[in-house]
């Protein structure tokens, strides 16, 4: 009887061992995908962040080509 239940402890340790090792890898690897993820997020962030300025760059372009525009078009109509 004895026997019997020194190998139910050690088969009790054993799966606890293994469950909690487990449990731990597995942690680990969410935590680096997670990482990985972060990662990939903050690139898609600075695009996003590049996009806005350039479209920001954009519209004073062309507000400035519109007024050069004017001006050449009112020089034009003053030459005549």
């Amino acid at each position: 009887m004895e026997s019997e239940i020194v190998i139910s402890i050690i088969t009790l340790l054993g799966s606890a061992l293994g469950t909690f090792g487990g449990i731990f890898v597995n942690s680990k690897l969410t935590a680096y995908r997670i990482e990985q993820l972060e990662k990939k997020q903050d690139k898609h962030n600075a695009v996003i962040e590049r996009t806005y300025r350039l479209e920001e760059s954009v519209k004073l372009q062309e507000e400035k080509i519109r007024a050069v525009t004017q001006r050449i078009d009112d020089l034009e109509h003053q030459a005549r």
